[in-house]
C-alpha cells in the first residue's frame, strides 16, 4: 500500500493546476498523480481553439462574457458560478503565463484574441491550433521540478475506497479513503490511500465512439464516483462539436476547431447551399448545440454522410498561421483548403454534467474532490460556451487548493484490505470485450444521439441491459484488463446518461428530444 497526502486521478489541466499549486504551499505534503496513459494524454491535450478570457476592457466586459455564458447555458447555468469562473480568468491566464505558458500574440505585444460561436467579442486566448498541448506541456515541467510530486503513467484506477470497503473509525457519513490501482506495466493492483483524493479523469466521449476525445476518454471518474454512491448529475447533456473532420475509414474524429468558424469559413450542404442563416442569425457564429442539430437536420433531409466546411474565400496565409495543424491534417488527406471544402460531421465532444461538487469542488463524498470535464459545476448548464472548459479547469483547481490551505485532512487510521480476485482468470474471449464495445457504441450514437425520442431512449434501456449483464458477468469471472475496466465503465456512464435523458422533460441547450416539443 502507498500512502500520500493527496491522491490525484488524471494528468489534464485540472489535476496537474492543483497538484503544482498545493506541493508548492506544502513542500512537506505529498501528492501523488496518476493517469492510466503516459503523463501527457489527456483531454486538454487536444483542446485546439483556446480558453476565453475577458482582456480587452474597452471591448469587452465581465458582464458580456457572463451573458454569452448564460444564453448558452439556456437558462440552466448557476450564475454565482459563472461570474466566479469569468471573474477569475485573468488571474489565472496570468498564473499560466508566468509559469511559462506562451500565447500568440498580436505583433504588438498584445495577445492575439479569436472569436469563437456563441461569443459576442474577441476573447479566445491561443497558441496556434494547439492550445491545449501547450498548457500541458508548461504544467508537466513544472510537476518534474517539484520534489513531491510523484507522477505514475500507466496506472488505471480500478475503483475508490469507501465505507464499503473498510470499517470506518467514528464515521457513518460516506467517505474516501483513497483508491485500488492497476500497474499496467507489471500487472499489480495495490492501494493508495489518501487523506484527500481529486478526480480529474477527464471526459466520456469514448462512449459514442465518433468522437473528437481521445480513445483514453472513457469516463472512468464518473463510473466511480457512481459506483461508490457520489451525485451524478446534468448526464444528459452531452455536447457534440458541429465539425469533426468526416472519414469514412475508422472511429476517431480529428476536430475541426470552432475559431475556423470563427475565423469566417461556411458550413455548406452537399448541394454547395450555405444552410446556417436559415437555422439561426448568427449562422456559422450560433453556438455548438444549434449548429449541431442543425447539420443533424441537414444530413436527414439528404441522406448525405457530412457537410462541408468552406475555407476557400479565407486568407490562406492568415489560415496557415493560425491553424498549421489543421491545414497540415487536411493536406495529408488530399484535402486543398485553397479549393477543396473540408468534409464534416457533429460528433460526441464534451460533457456539461458529471460529478455533482460545490464551489469548493467538494463532491457529495467526504475528503473526494472532482475537478474538471469529470465534475458538474453548474457553469456550462445545458450547453459549454466554446473555450470555457479549460478556464473552468483552471479556476476550480485553484478553489480546491484554496480549500486545502485553510482545512488539513488527517490520516485514517483504517486499515484497507487487498483487492480480491481470488478465483478469476486471465479472459480468453477478448472478442467479447471488443464486440460489447462496438455495440455500446453503436446503441450510444443510434439511440442517445444529437436528437432523441422516449421510444428511443426505452429501447436503448433494454439493450443496455443485455450489455450489462454480459460485461458484469466477464469482470466477475476475469482478472483485470484495462480494456474491460474501460467498457464496464463505459456502460455505467451510457445508463446514466439515458435514465437522465429520460427524466428531463423540457429540450434545453444541447439536448433535444423530440416527445418534449410542444405542438
Amino acid at each position: 500500500m502507498l500512502e500520500t497526502h493527496y491522491l490525484v486521478i488524471g494528468s489534464g489541466i485540472a489535476g496537474l493546476t492543483f497538484s503544482v499549486k498545493i506541493a508548492e504551499t506544502f513542500p512537506d505534503r505529498n501528492v501523488v498523480i496518476i493517469t492510466k496513459d503516459s503523463e501527457d494524454e489527456s483531454n486538454t491535450k487536444y483542446a485546439q481553439g483556446g480558453m476565453a478570457v475577458v482582456l480587452n476592457k474597452e471591448e469587452d466586459s465581465f458582464k458580456k462574457h457572463i451573458e454569452d455564458t448564460l444564453i448558452a447555458g439556456d437558462g440552466l447555468c448557476k450564475q454565482e458560478v459563472v461570474k466566479l469562473v469569468v471573474k477569475e480568468g485573468p488571474k489565472r491566464l496570468k498564473e499560466l503565463i508566468e509559469w511559462g505558458a506562451n500565447f500568440d500574440d498580436d505583433g504588438s505585444g498584445n495577445l492575439d484574441l479569436g472569436k469563437e460561436g456563441g461569443h459576442s467579442e474577441y476573447r479566445i486566448v491561443h497558441h496556434k491550433d494547439l492550445t491545449g498541448a501547450e498548457i500541458e506541456r508548461t504544467l508537466i515541467k513544472r510537476v518534474h521540478q517539484l520534489p513531491n510530486i510523484t507522477l505514475l503513467p500507466h496506472h488505471f484506477a480500478l475503483d475508490l475506497v469507501t465505507n464499503h470497503h473498510v470499517k470506518a473509525e467514528n464515521t457513518n457519513e460516506l467517505t474516501c479513503y483513497g483508491a485500488y490501482v492497476f500497474n499496467q506495466k507489471t500487472g499489480e493492483i495495490f492501494t493508495i490511500k489518501a487523506n484527500a483524493t481529486l478526480l480529474a479523469s477527464g471526459g466520456i466521449g469514448c462512449v459514442y465512439g465518433h468522437t473528437t476525445n481521445p480513445v483514453i476518454a472513457t469516463g472512468d471518474g464518473i463510473a466511480m464516483a457512481y459506483r461508490a454512491k457520489a451525485r451524478i448529475k446534468d448526464m444528459e447533456f452531452v455536447q457534440f462539436h458541429p465539425t469533426a473532420l468526416y472519414q469514412e475509414k475508422g472511429e476517431s474524429a480529428f476536430l475541426i476547431s470552432e475559431a475556423v468558424r470563427g475565423f469566417g469559413a461556411y458550413l455548406r450542404n452537399g448541394k454547395g447551399y450555405r444552410f446556417m442563416p436559415d437555422y439561426d442569425e448568427r449562422a456559422e457564429l450560433a453556438s455548438r448545440d444549434i449548429v449541431s442539430q442543425s447539420i443533424d437536420a441537414e444530413l436527414k433531409k439528404s441522406g448525405d454522410n457530412h457537410v462541408y466546411l468552406d475555407c476557400t474565400h479565407l486568407d490562406v496565409e492568415g489560415f496557415k498561421k493560425h491553424f498549421p495543424t489543421i491545414y497540415n491534417k487536411c493536406l495529408s488527406l488530399h484535402i486543398n483548403i485553397e479549393k477543396d471544402w473540408i468534409p464534416v460531421v457533429p460528433a460526441s465532444h464534451y460533457l456539461c454534467g458529471g460529478i455533482k461538487v460545490n464551489k469548493k469542488g467538494k463532491t457529495t463524498i467526504n475528503n473526494l474532490f472532482a475537478c474538471g470535464e469529470c465534475s458538474r459545476t453548474g457553469l456550462h448548464g445545458a450547453n459549454r460556451l466554446a473555450s470555457n472548459s479549460l478556464l473552468e479547469a483552471l479556476v476550480y483547481a485553484h478553489n480546491i487548493y484554496k480549500h486545502h490551505t485553510k482545512k488539513a485532512y488527517p490520516t485514517h487510521q483504517i486499515k484497507i484490505p487487498a483487492w480480491n480476485d481470488e478465483g478469476t482468470v486471465i479472459p480468453e474471449e477478448h472478442v467479447l470485450i471488443k464486440h460489447n464495445l462496438k455495440s455500446l457504441q453503436a446503441l450510444m450514437r443510434n439511440y442517445v444521439g444529437i436528437v432523441r425520442s422516449n421510444k428511443r431512449l426505452k429501447r436503448a434501456i433494454k439493450h443496455l441491459d443485455v450489455i450489462y449483464n454480459e460485461v458484469e458477468d466477464l469482470y466477475r469471472e476475469s482478472k483485470i484488463t484495462p480494456s474491460l475496466c474501460e467498457l464496464r465503465n463505459m456502460v455505467n456512464v451510457a445508463h446514466l446518461i439515458i435514465t437522465q435523458s429520460l427524466e428531463r422533460k423540457e429540450n434545453k441547450g444541447g439536448y433535444f428530444n423530440k416527445d418534449n416539443v410542444k405542438k
